[in-house]
């Protein structure tokens, strides 16, 4: 039965499902879409971002956060702080099985992949550049710009525009899809923008209890910027909202 904590749930693993998918095909060895590069990714996990929109809202939330980031950045701009309890463990649990079926679906491919960075790669972050200051920075910031332009497009100003310019129904996730593409291209290249500790975090779990083949550690030292980042981006993306009354 349709709910949102089955809502999140769903849509977050299949946001990582196609979001870590479009990792794989691109890093692992013998995937006819080795090597394609960034803008497939960053391509993929926009469309990733707006298919996983569309099943939270099927499946029975209509809020579709698929990130504990933007729960806790709409609960400090409303107030209401009610659905952390429920919104992010099923983000992290979708987040979990998403990794595993892009684990499976993969099987093959571990095996014959050398480099363990890029087995990391297809379930967590890592920066380009490791500052743990710079990358604070990076992974707050990447937060600040999703959140704050997410409640820029469902504002009641944008909403206003009249006919030419108000949203047609339906039309919202193919624009934060959009979005999500526009930082991977813009703001992706330091830290590889989790911009979500459940799409990190989740993952980074399952690497280090799944047996992928030939896999080295899970960069634990590094697991608390994709968490701590986001979480405080989403903070100050909610005082900014409330201040300026989207």
């Amino acid at each position: 039965m349709p709910s949102k904590f089955f809502g999140e749930f769903m849509g977050t693993l299949i946001l990582i499902l196609m979001g870590n998918g479009v990792v794989a095909n691109v890093l692992l060895k013998k995937s006819k879409a080795e090597g394609a590069g960034w803008m497939v990714i960053a391509t993929g996990w926009g469309f990733a971002v707006m298919t996983g929109v569309f099943t939270a809202v099927a499946c029975g939330s209509t809020d579709a956060h698929l990130n504990p980031a933007v729960t806790l950045g709409f609960a400090v701009s409303s107030g209401d702080y009610s659905k952390l309890a429920v919104y992010i463990p099923a983000q992290l649990l979708g987040a979990m099985c998403g990794a595993l079926l892009v684990w499976l679906y993969f099987l093959p491919h571990w095996a014959v992949t050398q480099d363990s960075g890029a087995k990391l790669g297809c379930f967590a972050t890592s920066p380009a550049i490791s500052n743990f200051g710079s990358n604070l920075f990076s992974e707050a910031i990447g937060t600040f710009v999703l959140i704050t332009v997410v409640a820029a497009i469902t504002s009641k100003a944008v909403g206003n525009l009249g006919p030419a310019g108000a949203l047609s129904p339906g039309f919202g996730p193919y624009l934060v899809g959009m979005l999500v593409w526009s930082i991977g291209l813009s703001l992706g290249g330091t830290t590889g923008y989790a911009i979500n500790p459940a799409r990190d975090l989740g993952p980074r779990i399952m690497h280090a209890i799944l047996p992928v083949a030939g896999k080295g550690g899970s960069n634990w030292g590094y697991a608390p910027v994709p968490i701590l980042g986001p979480m405080i981006g989403a903070a100050l993306a909610g005082i900014f909202i409330k201040t300026v009354g989207f």
